[in-house]
């Protein structure tokens, strides 16, 4: 189709009708710095949203305000479902909030803490707790072992960072 027989806002329509973000339906279990991270990205959504209507011609600039919107929307979800738990320190098995190191058969040691949803990133070492491999390490202690991706893990270290 020739572009001569699109309207020019049709990009515009288009971004103003962004999906929400999805809700995850587990419990949203955090930890006081989750809690916090919640806040903080509420506080940032508020201001981008502020900032997208303070354009005064929001009509200019819909892909602004449709990101503006969904982001308070989901952390305005986030904040209100939030549970915060801490870890208890007179538990000693792997539990939410804790830090477990443990070794994989191939000889590889690994350390994750166990975290919310909305902070995991198994790349600075947190996981989620309803990941496969916090479910497989919750409840279990020291030198115990799990199934985890299919191999043996032996569990050596366990804190409360």
């Amino acid at each position: 189709m020739s572009v001569a027989f699109t309207k020019e806002g049709d990009s515009e329509a288009f971004a103003a009708d962004l999906l929400d973000r999805p809700i995850s339906p587990h419990p949203n279990l955090v930890t006081p710095e989750g809690l916090a991270r919640i806040e903080a990205a509420l506080a940032q959504a508020r201001a981008a949203y502020g900032a997208a209507q303070a354009g005064g011609d929001v009509a200019q600039d819909r892909t602004a305000m449709a990101r503006a919107t969904r982001d308070l929307r989901y952390w305005s979800a986030r904040r209100a479902s939030a549970q915060l738990r801490e870890r208890d320190p007179a538990v000693g098995d792997v539990q939410f909030g804790g830090t477990v190191t443990f070794d994989r058969e191939d000889g590889r040691r690994q350390t994750f803490r166990i975290v919310g949803e909305d902070e995991a990133d198994p790349t600075q070492g947190s996981v989620s707790y309803v990941s496969p491999v916090a479910r497989a390490l919750l409840g279990k202690g020291v030198g115990d072992t799990a199934m985890v991706a299919g191999g043996e893990v032996e569990i050596v270290a366990i804190s409360a960072d």
